[in-house]
């Protein structure tokens, strides 16, 4: 058996899953226990009203933890919660999880109660959330460390918490090594991203995830990657800047983010799945549109930080039973969508960016709120009771003429294209508005395929 065959032979279970369970159980406990919380907390029913009007996002969205009573671990365990293999609790609290659900965790206290003990909401810094909310409890755990705890309100016994997280997924304070996490920080945010030659950058990048591994381990390396790239997309996205301004009116960052979307050529696919796996990342499940939309991706997920990445690339249909995140992709001739954004605006490792980041909202409220800010959304490309999704309008960037010319050079676009992008520019990227019902983790793979194909930059020409 040669390397390639051995390889394929050992694919997870978890890459070849394709549909996830709808868990609407474990999810309607989980949003019983969080109304009976906000009935004993006015803070967080205020601040739960004030995430819908003001941002157009969920407080379930933002919850990390719950701390249940002992009572609650019978029905709660039927639902599918079992233990977290990652637990680091307090030795007197069970820590639980639900493994095939995108919903909060759970402690479990050995006390009984009619009601939650605590909810910990987690914005992206605790500081930030103090600062807009005028909160002056001390922070528990130091700064720039795994894991700082904030007391936002107590009534009725119900404790209002706000956790910061980097790369830990435990609930014990510790000590941070600061000058090696400022010293990562800095390497990924001052790395070169454009390239003329992409082999080369993306074997810059490698170099690069490799020391900030050395330096903080591939969990904290996780967070920084993603806190920066996050950033970088940003700064490139005017969707993005206005719904940020609103998240952070209220102190909260970007932690409802859902998946992040990298898009790559062929030739250097096999590379960005490498740099993943570098920084603790796990294959899910893969898609394979092949000959129905031209197109492949492969799922990873960081269990430690909580990362969820959707990495597309072309894909030919006799390509469907490749194993294409482990086997080198050939470069072709006739580009497909992912393959042209590349040549247009770089690798999303690279130069361009992310395509999209995707962030949890209620879906409906949403799209309101961004239209009277100016914002426009497309048509939705999920509708479905469990999943709905839809992109803001993609925001235009300008296309280097160089990048433009290789891709008239090798036949890729003709000259009326070449015309167009160089005057007009082609779209880059956009903000996802996503809701989940039920749990749901996975995605629908006819409905990526369609908005993959309405998004190719040629049929976006003259608007």
């Amino acid at each position: 058996m040669d390397t390639a065959t051995l390889e394929n032979s050992q694919v997870s279970a978890a890459e070849l899953r394709f549909e996830w369970p709808l868990c609407y159980d474990a999810e309607n406990f989980i949003l019983s226990r969080i109304d009976a919380f906000t009935q004993q907390n006015s803070f967080a029913r205020t601040l739960a009203t004030r995430m819908r009007d003001e941002t157009g996002t969920l407080l379930l969205d933002w919850t990390d933890y719950l701390l249940l009573p002992s009572s609650d671990e019978a029905e709660l365990r039927a639902t599918g919660y079992t233990e977290d293999p990652l637990a680091d609790a307090p030795d007197a609290q069970k820590q639980l999880w639900h493994p095939e659900a995108m919903l909060p965790r759970v402690l479990i206290a050995p006390t009984n109660a009619k009601y939650p003990l605590a909810l910990g909401i987690r914005p992206e810094h605790v500081a930030d959330f103090a600062g807009v909310h005028g909160i002056t409890n001390e922070i528990e755990g130091a700064p720039l460390s795994r894991f700082r705890r904030m007391l936002i309100s107590e009534e009725n016994g119900a404790r209002f918490e706000a956790i910061e997280r980097r790369a830990y997924r435990g609930y014990m304070p510790a000590d941070a090594d600061v000058k090696s996490y400022l010293a990562a920080r800095e390497l990924w945010q001052t790395r070169r991203r454009m390239w003329d030659d992409d082999a080369q950058g993306m074997k810059n990048g490698l170099e690069c995830i490799t020391q900030m591994v050395d330096l903080v381990g591939k969990d904290l390396a996780c967070h920084l990657v993603f806190e920066e790239e996050r950033r970088y997309w940003q700064k490139r996205n005017k969707a993005a800047v206005e719904q940020k301004r609103r998240q952070d009116s209220l102190g909260l960052g970007w932690t409802n983010h859902d998946h992040h979307t990298f898009r790559s050529s062929r030739e250097c696919f096999v590379d960005l799945i490498k740099a993943w796996e570098l920084l603790g990342f796990h294959r899910r499940e893969r898609y394979y549109a092949g000959a129905q939309a031209g197109w492949g991706a492969q799922i990873v997920e960081q269990p430690v930080e909580g990362i969820i990445i959707f990495n597309d690339v072309d894909l030919n249909p006799d390509e469907v039973e490749v194993d294409f995140s482990r086997m080198p992709l050939t470069a072709q001739p006739k580009l497909g969508t992912i393959g042209l954004w590349c040549g247009l605006h770089g690798e999303s490792f690279l130069e361009a960016g992310m395509h999209h980041l995707e962030c949890r909202f209620d879906f409906a409220l949403l799209r309101e709120q961004l239209a009277a800010e100016g914002v426009n959304t497309m048509k939705p490309f999920s509708d479905f009771p469990f999943l709905k999704q839809a992109f803001t309008e993609g925001e235009r960037w300008l296309v280097r003429t160089l990048r433009a010319e290789r891709l008239r050079t090798n036949g890729s676009i003709d000259e009326a294209q070449f015309g167009e992008f160089v005057k007009n520019g082609a779209i880059g990227s956009h903000l996802e508005n996503l809701q989940r019902k039920g749990g749901f983790k996975g995605f629908n793979q006819h409905a990526v395929s369609i908005i993959i194909a309405e998004t190719d930059p040629r049929k976006q020409q003259g608007h």
